[in-house]
């Protein structure tokens, strides 16, 4: 049987330029709340624990600590997995200066270490990026970080070990990175699988999206009429500007 010539021209273009399986699967993104920030126009920052070296704990404390210096906040989100002491469970660089160093066990029970996991960070140069922990770029040109997992995109690929359909669901946040630079924060509004989860950051068309906690997360968007403040966590991420 001859092959018609324009199947083979279609044949050699993923030959030569590798073929990524396309997930045709689409999220109503009315399940999930999101929002988008510009890292080299606004201010995102990570927070743990204040001068006094006392823990913010929630979004509310973190709020109104902001206030007394004049800063509003304008969207924020736990920033990752944490110890029951409310330490983070992995890497974390706080302007610059590692406040917990990297957990690179391999095999041990929880999402955190379904791997490869990964860490968002940001510049100096304020760009945004995520990548695995393996990846991770150790210089002084890193101001935030926050280790988390599993990783839910790797390399515009879902996690290999995300099942469509499964029945493990909770209330999951994440972050990714969109083509154009900017981050993409998520967080579901009712509970999910990670394959659906993944999914969304998928079709957003982020290459690369890490999963920063479950059940426990809150999301603060008073733009969209969310204002969780409640909690008892370890790492916040804020997006602020000055009043």
């Amino acid at each position: 049987m001859k092959i018609p010539l324009l199947f083979k021209f279609i044949l050699l273009f993923f030959i030569l330029n590798g073929f990524t399986p396309i997930n045709s699967q689409r999220i109503d993104e009315s399940r999930i709340l999101s929002f988008e920030a510009n890292p080299k126009l606004q201010n995102i920052e990570f927070y743990w624990r204040d001068n006094d070296n006392n823990l913010y704990g929630n979004i509310g404390n973190l709020n109104l600590e902001l206030a007394k210096n004049n800063e509003e906040l304008i969207f924020a989100v736990n920033g990752g997995m944490y110890q029951k002491n409310q330490n983070p469970q992995g890497l974390y660089i706080e302007k610059g200066i590692i406040k917990s160093k990297m957990n690179s066990v391999q095999n041990a029970y929880g999402n955190f270490y379904m791997q490869p996991n990964g860490i968002f960070y940001l510049t100096k140069h304020k760009t945004a990026n995520v990548c695995t922990s393996l990846n991770f770029p150790k210089n002084k040109d890193i101001k935030f970080a926050t280790q988390s997992g599993p990783m839910l995109i790797i390399d515009g690929k879902l996690h290999t070990k995300f099942n469509k359909g499964s029945q493990n669901v909770h209330i999951r946040n994440g972050v990714g990175i969109l083509p154009n630079g900017n981050v993409l924060f998520a967080m579901s509004k009712q509970k999910i699988n990670f394959y659906d989860f993944a999914t969304y950051f998928q079709q957003k068309g982020c290459k690369n999206a890490l999963y920063l906690d479950g059940f426990v997360s809150r999301t603060y968007l008073p733009s969209k009429n969310w204002t969780q403040t409640d909690g008892n966590f370890g790492v916040i991420i804020g997006v602020t500007k000055k009043n």
